[in-house]
């Protein structure tokens, strides 16, 4: 009998590592070719590892809650026959995982799987890379915790460690973070009462959310925008445009090509902040907020929105939407945002304030639009008349974005929307 090494496969260009949450064969199952092995966790995304061929599991490498590195052989699968086969297993060179050298230190692969004399804390968990990397730099446990963490549940990866490397060569310092989660009063619970645990991905976003409050002083601005032409419009080309495009056309790639437009005239809104540094994002990488049927949120991610027309807009829309719906988002397409949008009209509200997702430093929230009596300008004199309206909001980090920034950007997307072309080619 030959065996077959199943490894943790690519799942993206920023994605180095992930968590196995579920084994779904257990050794001395069979495995039909596309069978789902295990689930992983990247971040907020889960997925599932299939098998590229079939046979019997002999051996799971990794405990369930565990981290794998891309690239690292998860589990051995026994196949007929005597020929060693290949390994789907063999990660194309582009794709592997490498370890820069590190000055005055050398990684070989052995240290790598070795097991390193660093110990866990009691609190958080570190990768056999990570602890190898500390080991051979001479990191202490205590100077390992003090490091910000930007892996799934606040871990450090290997660029974190590798980034305070070179800060501390640089003279440097990282503050230790304060904990995530503040004190709190004692809740008790009666008898009648309820009790539910956080799922994985609600205690994520639970965590960033108290991060983002904690780390961005956040300001909010608010506009009301007359999006009149633009509901007309849509309204006249939404037939011809599903019949043609098979794809239903909804206003939020109408916002998101406006929010991209802004973000052009008012570049520093598409920021990061790293210590004393702003660091001023060449990309416009739009994030829209997803509300999944479970309850829990989802970012899935436009990359370079600004260079889309609306058809491919909408069509991107549409395919991240219905994918984030039925879990099949690559942990690839929730990474670097870069600007996030949220459509909390769709819920029927009409203004609210969003938490910054971090690492960015604003998120727009649009509301639903209504009917309402708007005083119009005419050459005969203002007059009464019904039209749409809706309200945006700008949530912002107060430490780079001051208001005259922050409102001017809101204002120019409801401009971008009030002055919608209702003859507009499609």
């Amino acid at each position: 009998m030959a065996q077959f090494e199943l490894v943790l496969p690519k799942m993206g260009e920023s994605v180095a590592e992930a968590t196995i949450i579920k084994w779904i064969k257990q050794p001395g199952d069979i495995i039909a070719v596309d069978d789902t092995v295990l689930e992983i966790a990247t971040d907020k995304v889960d997925s599932e590892v299939p098998s590229p061929i079939a046979g019997k599991l002999v051996r799971q490498l990794f405990g369930e809650d565990e981290i794998a590195q891309v690239g690292d052989v998860i589990a051995i699968i026994e196949i007929e026959g005597d020929e060693q086969p290949k390994s789907e297993q063999e990660v194309p060179e582009d794709d592997k995982v490498i370890s820069e050298p590190i000055p005055g230190a050398e990684l070989l692969e052995a240290d790598i799987n070795a097991d390193a004399p660093l110990k866990d804390s009691p609190g958080r968990f570190y990768s056999p890379l990570v602890k190898s990397i500390a080991s051979s730099e001479n990191i202490s446990i205590e100077e390992l915790e003090a490091i910000p963490g930007s892996g799934a549940d606040g871990r450090v990866t290997k660029d974190d460690l590798m980034a305070y490397l070179e800060r501390k060569r640089e003279g440097k310092k990282f503050d230790k973070p304060a904990p995530v989660f503040v004190p709190q009063p004692a809740v008790s619970a009666g008898g009648s009462d309820e009790i539910i645990e956080m799922d994985r991905m609600r205690r994520l976003i639970a965590e960033h959310m108290v991060m983002s409050k904690r780390v961005s002083p956040h300001v909010c601005s608010f506009v009301e925008a007359d999006v009149t032409n633009m509901v007309l419009w849509r309204d006249k080309v939404k037939g011809v445009f599903e019949k043609r495009e098979q794809q239903k056309i909804t206003f939020t790639p109408l916002f998101i090509e406006a929010i991209a437009k802004a973000i052009r005239d008012f570049p520093m809104i598409n920021v990061s902040v790293e210590g004393t540094q702003i660091i001023k994002k060449r990309d416009i990488n739009i994030g829209m907020a997803a509300a999944l049927p479970n309850g829990n949120l989802i970012v899935p991610v436009i990359k370079n929105a600004d260079q889309y027309n609306l058809i491919g807009l909408t069509k991107s829309v549409n395919d991240l939407a219905l994918r984030a719906r039925n879990s099949k988002l690559k942990p690839d397409e929730t990474q670097n945002g870069t600007f996030t949008f949220t459509n909390i009209g769709s819920f029927g509200n009409i203004m609210g304030m969003p938490i910054i997702n971090q690492p960015q430093v604003a998120i727009l929230a649009v509301g639903t639009i209504k009917k309402k009596p708007a005083v119009l300008e005419t050459e005969q004199g203002d007059v009464i008349a019904i039209r749409h309206m809706m309200y945006l909001s700008l949530s912002y980090d107060h430490r780079v974005v001051d208001g005259a920034l922050g409102g001017s950007f809101v204002r120019r997307v409801a401009d971008y929307l009030e002055n919608w072309d209702s003859n507009r080619e499609i």
